[in-house]
């Protein structure tokens, strides 16, 4: 069996939430289950380094913010498979292009096109679970690029098309795909499941579980995502 998981910067914001993260993958792995992780940036740190950035150059060329920006789900990804291997499991971390997730040259708001290797299979291959950074890709000539914000979703639902998963799951600080947000409205009522079309209009009314991108993709290879807590991993909303 092959799952891929995303974890949101939410989900990672800290070294307890790190290793919960890494907590689960664990077990998945321990089970023979062929796991790839794709995680976001910790916390805020993409808005940090984005304020960093500022103040050198309010202006920066959009290549080379692409370039740093990159940094912080690399981050995440070292950090994650450190701590798998602090628990005994063996496993690799790949920035997006080590991955071979190949993009267009929309620098900021790039659209993944394919995979160009098969690095993260022969990963697999060699029974190690795969930590990808999510949000990023390489360009046709050979740039680093960025997917734009929530760019992780749609790394995690690509890797699942095109590795042929049997189920990717988005791992979030909500339990699900709600009619309104939960955090500002207590009557908001949750979906166990959602299809794609309502999901994408849900998303187009200021939605921000999902980016409209992952879910445009996961309905053109029929693929369908489950949205749960990180918190405490009960079944959440399946989309799709």
């Amino acid at each position: 069996m092959r799952i891929v998981q995303k974890y949101g910067g939410s989900s990672l914001a800290d070294g307890e939430r790190l290793r919960a993260a890494a907590q689960r993958v664990s077990q998945l792995a321990r089970q023979g289950v062929q796991v790839i992780v794709v995680v976001s940036a910790q916390g805020d740190t993409t808005d940090e380094l984005i304020e960093r950035a500022r103040l050198i150059n309010p202006r920066g060329a959009a290549r080379e913010m692409d370039a740093y920006l990159a940094a912080g789900e690399q981050f995440s990804a070292s950090l994650m498979a450190m701590a798998l291997g602090a628990m005994g499991v063996s496993a690799v971390s790949l920035c997006g292009w080590q991955a071979g997730i190949l993009t267009d040259d929309v620098y900021g708001n790039a659209r993944i096109l394919g995979l160009s290797n098969d690095r993260i299979m022969k990963e697999l291959e060699n029974d190690n679970v795969v930590v990808v950074a999510g949000f990023q890709g390489i360009s046709q000539r050979g740039d680093i690029t960025t997917l734009g914000r929530g760019g992780s979703d749609t790394t995690a639902v690509a890797l699942a098309a095109f590795l042929k998963a049997d189920l990717c799951q988005i791992f979030t600080d909500v339990d699900g795909i709600y009619d309104r947000d939960p955090r500002i409205y207590p009557d908001a009522q949750r979906f166990s499941e959602i299809s794609y079309e309502k999901m994408l209009r849900l998303i187009q009314n200021g939605a921000q579980v999902l980016h409209d991108r992952s879910v445009e993709l996961a309905r053109a290879y029929d693929l369908k995502i489950e949205v749960l807590s990180s918190l405490t991993g009960a079944p959440g909303t399946i989309v799709g």
